[in-house]
C-alpha cells in the first residue's frame, strides 16, 4: 500500500468545495483497496504513551470551537477492529501501547478521509502521538509497522508541515508569508531527496523553523508518514501551497 501525508489545515475544508477538497477527491480515487486504514493525527496527542484505537464503532470528534454549527453536523461513519489495532499495538510494544476504546476520529482523521475515502468499507483507526518523544525516536517508532503496508494497511500522517496558526492572515487570498514560503521549500527538497537528518532536526537546520513550526504537533505526523517509507520510494507532492499565510498545505504520497 502507499503512504500518505495530508496536510489537513482549517477544520472548515470539510464542509467546503475548493482546490484542497478536490485534490484529496481525486488522490482518494487513486488509491488502491485497502485492507485497514490507520492515521497518525496531529490532534490526538498522549504524553508519554502510545495509544491505538479500539473501539467497535467509531465516534466522532469535534474537537474545536467558534466554528459553524455545520461542521459539528459532519458525519463519518466508520467501524473498528480489534485484530488490527492488537496487531498495530503489538508492533509498538516496547513503547507500552496501550488500546484506547474511549477515543474516536478527530478532524485530524474525517475532516480528509470524508474525501479520500468517503465511504470505507474497511476499519479505520487511529494511532496517536507520543509529544515527548524527541523526533529520531518517533521515527523509529512508527517504523516499526512498515511491513504492515504488504499486507493491506494504507497509512496516513495528517497535520501540517508549516503551522503558525497565530500568523495566519483571515482575510481571502491572503499571501504567505515570507519565512513560511521558505520552510516549506527547505523541508520539500530535504524530502526529496530523504536528508533524514535534517528532517528530523528542523530547528538545529532552518532559521525559519522556529516561526513556521512554532510547536511541533503538526510536523509530527509528517515524521510518522516519512518513518513508512523503504529507502528507495519517491514521493509525489500535492496541494503544494500554504494556505491563510502561514498554515501548509504541502501533501505526499509515495510513487
Amino acid at each position: 500500500m502507499p503512504v500518505l501525508f495530508v496536510g489537513h489545515g482549517n477544520p472548515m475544508h470539510a464542509i467546503r468545495e475548493n482546490h484542497y477538497t478536490h485534490t484529496w477527491t481525486v488522490e482518494g480515487q487513486r488509491l488502491p483497496e485497502p485492507q485497514a486504514i490507520v492515521v497518525v493525527s496531529a490532534h490526538w496527542l498522549t504524553p508519554g504513551r502510545t495509544h491505538v484505537t479500539d473501539a467497535p464503532r467509531n465516534r466522532v470528534i469535534y474537537d474545536f470551537g467558534g466554528f459553524p454549527e455545520e461542521l459539528s453536523r459532519v458525519q463519518y461513519d466508520t467501524v473498528g477492529d480489534h485484530e488490527v489495532a492488537r496487531v498495530l499495538a503489538h508492533r509498538l510494544a516496547e513503547y507500552e501501547a496501550a488500546l484506547d476504546s474511549q477515543w474516536g476520529l478527530d478532524h485530524g482523521t474525517w475532516s480528509v478521509l470524508k474525501y479520500l475515502a468517503p465511504a470505507p468499507q474497511v476499519p479505520v483507526l487511529q494511532i496517536s502521538i507520543d509529544d515527548t518523544l524527541p523526533l529520531p525516536r518517533l521515527h523509529e517508532l512508527y517504523g516499526r509497522l512498515r511491513r504492515l503496508r504488504d499486507q493491506g494497511v494504507l497509512f496516513i500522517g495528517s497535520g501540517n508541515i508549516v503551522h503558525a496558526l497565530g500568523r495566519a492572515r483571515w482575510e481571502p487570498e491572503a499571501p504567505a508569508w515570507d519565512w513560511a514560503e521558505q520552510f516549506d521549500a527547505d523541508t520539500a527538497a530535504a524530502l526529496t531527496d530523504r536528508r533524514l537528518d535534517q528532517l528530523l532536526d528542523p530547528y538545529g537546520t532552518w532559521r525559519e523553523a522556529r516561526i513556521a513550526v512554532p510547536t511541533d504537533e503538526h510536523y509530527r505526523p509528517m515524521v510518522a508518514a516519512l518513518s513508512l517509507l523503504h529507502p528507495e520510494e519517491e514521493v509525489r507532492f500535492f496541494n503544494a501551497s500554504i494556505d491563510m499565510g502561514s498554515i501548509g498545505m504541502r501533501s505526499f504520497v509515495t510513487v
